[in-house]
């Protein structure tokens, strides 16, 4: 699979899907640096340890399931995108996966930060982000949320719609601001890797769209009201994007609306936010590109479309969620019931399953997989890595080998966890979410705890 395929294949009821690899992996042992997190490596006795800390002792100390986070691996990414965008401006996208300790760890490195509810917002001002670093989005703002952005002094209000226009307006008027906004614009590009259609696409929820001039209006509707302050564009074309295809259209209409609101309203917008999207590998076979890469590719795109409209360049903005936060973590699981069905695979049912990681279930993602708890020689056996759920399309890893000597009691991992796993966790069944656990230098913490029976029944007020 080049980093032009797409990571998540269709449904399927046969043994391997079509493209799949066909072949059990040299090494069931091995742990591709492709996948997991900078400082996971497997010891001398067999045990992957992450942090140099053993998961045997983790998952004692911890229970399972659990998220381990890397955090010196995190905090590198952060590091790595704020150095191939010197000079713009890198947004975490809050959503992707969000605690106090994040923040912190965002503050710290230097990123800005992309929030888009009012929860998102309070967790980034609580843990200190300073509201200046803050970007507000959300289709459907509440006034509420649009009132505490407002107050709290954030950098920039992402519009939605005509409605949110107003709204913003009002809430800056009211408390004696002039609020900084960018307009969300949908181009008419959708981006899943490799894939993009330059068309049909503003059928969607978010954004202004270009082709009907509902983004020209929402200028000219903000450029009326001293309220607001319009600093840029925004754009956002899809998600697990690898080619940069998709982006090279987008810039180029982006830049087109740039140029038609220079040439009728005499403004030179300073900035455009090319959103996020960027892809990560979930498996041995994807390919994403470094950050360096994808700064140099982004810069290079809008300074050529720039130079042909005579437009001054903008400064940018991007925001890498997933790519900073979703190989940085892993999921350790205790295996239960391993039920093999001759000629077909082996089920390994664990102890979490869709609560803990609904991708699997919502967009046919693929995961890798790989005994955790000791190495093992035997053969590979076909497996697909089932939750406790009572549903059968709780599946974590639809397709994978796995030692054929693999029993109850044994701890598997799934990389590449760190992005929309925690963050999309339900109680479905009144399974309690599990705890996220930062690793770094030998110690662990948790930086979001376990659940407990006892936080459940606190919301039943009975």
């Amino acid at each position: 699979m080049s980093r032009s395929a797409h990571p998540a294949g269709p449904r399927h009821g046969d043994v391997l899907p079509e493209g799949h690899y066909a072949a059990p992996p040299a090494d069931l042992n091995g742990l591709d640096p492709h996948v997991w997190a900078r400082t996971v490596a497997r010891g001398a006795d067999g045990v992957v340890t992450v942090g140099g800390l053993p998961v045997t002792r983790l998952a004692e100390e911890f229970g399972t399931p659990a998220y381990f986070l890397d955090e010196e691996d995190f905090r590198a990414r952060c590091r790595a995108w704020t150095d191939a965008f010197e000079g713009a401006d890198v947004f975490y996208a809050g959503k992707a996966f969000l605690s106090r300790a994040v923040v912190r760890w965002l503050r710290e490195e230097g990123l800005n930060l992309d929030v888009c509810s009012g929860g998102e917002l309070a967790t980034a001002l609580a843990a200190g982000m300073p509201a200046e670093r803050i970007a507000m989005h959300g289709n459907n703002k509440s006034p509420g949320e649009i009132e505490r952005a407002v107050e709290a002094g954030v950098g920039r209000i992402v519009l939605d719609s005509y409605q949110e226009i107003v709204r913003v307006a009002h809430a800056a008027e009211r408390l004696g601001r002039r609020q900084r906004v960018q307009i969300r614009v949908t181009v008419g590009v959708e981006a899943h890797t490799h894939e993009f259609i330059a068309t049909a696409h503003e059928d969607q929820k978010f954004g202004l769209a270009l082709a009907d001039g509902q983004a020209a209006e929402a200028v000219r509707r903000v450029l009326r009201l001293d309220a607001l302050e319009l600093v840029g564009i925004h754009s956002h074309i899809g998600s697990q994007i690898f080619d940069m295809a998709g982006f090279e259209v987008s810039a180029r209409r982006v830049v087109g609306l740039l140029t038609e609101i220079r040439d009728e309203h005499g403004v030179e917008l300073p900035e455009i936010d090319l959103g996020g999207g960027l892809g990560i590998a979930y498996t041995p076979e994807d390919d994403p590109r470094e950050p360096y890469e994808i700064a140099k590719a982004l810069r290079d795109i809008v300074a050529r479309e720039c130079t042909a409209a005579g437009l001054t360049m903008p400064r940018l903005s991007v925001e890498p969620g997933r790519a900073i936060a979703g190989p940085t973590a892993f999921t350790l699981y205790e295996v239960g019931t391993v039920k093999e069905l001759a000629g077909l695979r082996t089920y390994v049912s664990v102890d979490g399953g869709m609560s803990d990681n609904i991708r699997t279930a919502l967009y046919d993602a693929e995961y890798s997989v790989a005994l955790a708890s000791r190495a093992s020689t035997a053969e590979p056996m076909l497996a697909r890595v089932v939750g406790k759920h009572c549903e059968s399309g709780d599946i974590v890893v639809r397709d994978a080998y796995l030692p054929a000597d693999l029993a109850a009691g044994d701890l598997i991992a799934v990389p590449a966890t760190g992005a929309y796993c925690r963050s999309m966790a339900s109680n479905y069944n009144h399974v309690l979410r599990p705890p996220v656990v930062a690793v770094a230098d030998g110690a662990a913490r948790e930086i979001v705890r376990r659940e407990t029976e006892a936080d459940l029944l606190r919301l039943d007020v009975g």
